[in-house]
Parts: C-alpha cells; structure tokens; sequence
C-alpha cells in the first residue's frame, strides 16, 4: 500500500542538516514524516517544488511590533503578514512596547492576544528593569518566552540597565541566554553634548560611536564570564566586537542585523537621510568587510532583522528628535538570499543564520531544520527570481522600506506553517494561525 500523507512537497531541492538534495517530503499532523518520501507516495496536497529550493521554516529572531502601541505604525496582525509575505515563518518580538512587557500580568495578556491575531509563529522577550529583577527567574520560564531582553545602552522605549550592579543582579536571576542591545550608557550621555542639531548623516554614527558598541559589549562579556550566564549579544556592528567575541564562544554567541551586512556608510545616509539611522548605526566598509568575515567565517550565530517601524512623519523630525529604528521583517529573506546570488554567503549559511542558529541560541523546539519530527515549517525559495524590492507592497502600515527600490535576485515564493499554506506567490492564505513558539529552558 503506497505511503499516505497529509502534505507531500515533491520534486525540490532541499536544504537538510547535512547539505542540499533532491527529495521529497511527507507531512502527516503538522510535522515532517519523512525526509525522502517512498516513489508512489500520496498526499491530500502535492506542491510541485521543481525548480525551487525548499528550506526550513525560517525565524526572524529580532522584530519590534509595537504592540501593544500604535497600530497604525506596526501591529502584531500586520507584522506578522509582513514576515510571512517574506517567507518568514517565526519571530521573536521585542518587548519595548507602550506598555512594556515586563511583568507576568502583561506577558500573560500578551500570550492571549497572539492566538488569533499572529500570522505566523511567535516568541516573546521579556524586558529587563531594575525594578523586576526578582520576577525574571520565573517569567524566563513563561511558555513562549524566548528570552529576557536587557537594553544596556537607552534606544527606544524606556527599559534601560545602565550599572554593573544591576547587570550583575540580571544575570544572577535565572539561568537562560540573555540578549543584550549592548552600548554603554555612560559614553552615550557623555557625548551627546559633543554633536549638533538637525544631521543624522553624521552626528548620530559618531555619536554612537564604535567605542560606544565595544565598551558595552567588554562590560556585558565581563560580567557573563564572571557570573555564568549565558549571553547573547544582538546587533553587533563593529569590527572590534567581531575580534573579541571569538574568545567568548563558551559563554557568548551574537547576531549580525542585515543593514550591517547591505548598507554601508556614508553612502546610506546620503540616499536615506533620516530613514537610515538605527542602533547601532550603519558603520563604515571597515565594519562592513570584518561583518562578512565573521559570517563566512562561522563566528555569527544569526542575522535578523531588528525590524523597528516608525512613522515616516517621525522620521521627518530633525536629529536628535528623529527616532530611530527600520521596517526589515519582510525584506530581511529577499536582501540575504540576494546576497546569495552575489556569492556573498551560501544558501546552506543562510539556512544556518535563519534557522538552525536561531533555534541553538534560543533553544527553540521542532523549528529551525528540515529533521522528521520538526513542525512541517518551509520557505519555498526561487533562486532565479528577479524582483524589486517596492514600499507599495510592505504589509507594515508605516509604509516605507530602507530597500524601496532594490532589485534582487531571489525570491520566497511560498511559506508553509505547520503543513498549511500559509502564503503563496506574495499572496496570504486563509486565516491567522499563528502560535506561541515552544522552547526548551536551560
């Protein structure tokens, strides 16, 4: 009797722990059954993937969806179409909202609103304050929180831990990896008298200088080899961090934002303007070339997106009122598998920095790897596809992409969550069905 599935992806190359091939795979429940389904193997649905590569389910690691804020820059429904419509399947979401997720009353609201209003999976970061040290233990070990978020240097929102007294207390507090926006405080309330009003082109990349992101960055791996906790530093963006996290790797692991890997300064901000400014800045092609020698080199854990939407009226507000922060979730896939195309990475790197990285850090279960048993999660990619890269079609209602414009070469042309189509051809499908992501605590 011919082997019967649920689900049957045929005919695509597929992107597996141990390297690309050429098989098919059976779903049955939601979860892959088989990595080479048998010949004469049926299925209720067949997806011919000839001519496409077929990859895991693929996680955004580091997205802002303001929610609960203001719905008409970004909210959890929109954010999650974006990322799908990106053939993003996953996202972890920042917890610097308006309120911010800080306690267990509004983590467990938060829990309540994704069922029903997230397009795609999701896991939630719980922020960090001086004031709920004493909770973090317990509310790391929340279902569906990925981690604790620590701001150590101010960016948007209120959660701030500037002093390594209080640091030192975070990391006692429990035992999970801990990401870090990972600028030093002091250095940027020192400097910020030193730069004038109105030029985001510069004063902000010197302002949050390449000290200000290696300073934090010392301080915070001081700390973790002191304390034993694991930390995991997030927008790395400099070429001295890059050299200095390799001596961490048994305490440390880091995450390189596509903008650090695709736009390079001072051009970016002669073309953008405001729309370029972020934390950490986009840095010179020195930090560009040392980014891509730790990726290639194996040294990155993820890429992500740190998607950040802000009105393009508040990016219209002179510096230092501008706020900063980028749209990315649904252009973070195209621009890296464009990368791909130019020889910059390999497709099986990519897998490694949207996927299986993602999942290693955060100890993410069933996602992250084409692995019978895992959620029958995919990113259908066409290598081939030419397409440009259009403001017009971001599902963010913010309505603006830093890439407006950019051709590239490569394409998600279908996302698959848990054995159901969820977006086929830059169209959605079907409803909300996004869950609380699953992980496993230290």
């Amino acid at each position: 009797m011919a082997e019967q599935y649920d689900l049957l992806i045929r005919g695509g190359v597929c992107l597996l722990p141990e390297g690309a091939r050429a098989v098919d795979i059976g779903v049955r429940d939601g979860r892959i059954a088989a990595i080479g389904a048998p010949a004469g193997a049926t299925a209720a649905e067949v997806i011919e993937a000839a001519h496409l590569h077929v990859l895991p389910g693929l996680i955004d690691a580091h997205v802002h969806l303001r929610d609960p804020g203001d719905a008409t820059v970004e909210s959890i429904p929109t954010g999650t179409q974006g990322a799908l419509l990106g053939g993003i399947t996953t996202v972890f979401d920042m917890p610097n909202t308006s309120p911010p997720i800080i306690d267990a009353e509004r983590l467990a609201w938060k829990r309540q609103y994704v069922e029903g209003a997230a397009w795609c999976d999701i896991g939630l970061y719980v922020g960090a304050t001086k004031g709920n040290i004493g909770e973090l233990a317990a509310l790391e070990r929340g279902a569906g929180v990925c981690a604790i978020k620590v701001f150590a240097g101010s960016s948007t929102g209120d959660l701030l831990i500037e002093d390594d007294a209080s640091l030192e207390r975070v990391m006692r507090a429990g035992a999970r990896r801990i990401a870090y926006h990972s600028e030093d405080e002091y250095r940027l309330r020192e400097r910020r008298a030193l730069f004038g009003v109105g030029d985001p082109h510069v004063s902000h990349m010197r302002w949050r200088d390449e000290e200000c992101a290696f300073l934090g960055t010392r301080r915070l791996l001081a700390l973790a080899r002191k304390t034993g906790r694991p930390a995991h530093i997030l927008h790395v963006s400099t070429a001295e961090e890059l050299a200095y996290l390799p001596d961490f790797r048994d305490i440390a692991t880091s995450e390189v934002l596509v903008n650090h890997l695709t736009q390079i300064a001072p051009e970016c901000y002669e073309s953008l303007g405001a729309l370029a400014v972020m934390n950490p800045p986009i840095r010179d092609r020195r930090h560009f070339d040392a980014a891509w020698a730790a990726v290639n080199a194996g040294l990155v854990d993820c890429v992500g997106s740190d998607h950040a939407p802000h009105s393009l009226a508040a990016k219209a507000r002179p510096w230092p009122d501008c706020p900063a922060g980028l749209p990315g979730v649904q252009t973070l896939l195209p621009v890296m598998l464009d990368h791909v195309a130019a020889g910059r990475l390999s497709l099986s790197r990519l897998v490694e920095l949207l996927g299986a990285g993602p999942a290693r850090v955060y100890g993410l279960r069933g996602k992250g790897a084409l692995v019978v048993g895992n959620d029958a999660d995919f990113t259908l990619v066409d290598l081939a596809a030419r397409r440009r890269i259009e403001a017009a079609a971001m599902a963010a209602p913010c309505g603006w992409t830093p890439f407006d414009g950019k051709q590239v070469t490569g394409w998600p042309v279908m996302a698959i969550l848990r054995g159901a189509v969820a977006m086929r051809e830059d169209r959605l499908i079907g409803a909300p069905r996004g869950r609380l992501a699953a992980f496993t605590p230290r």
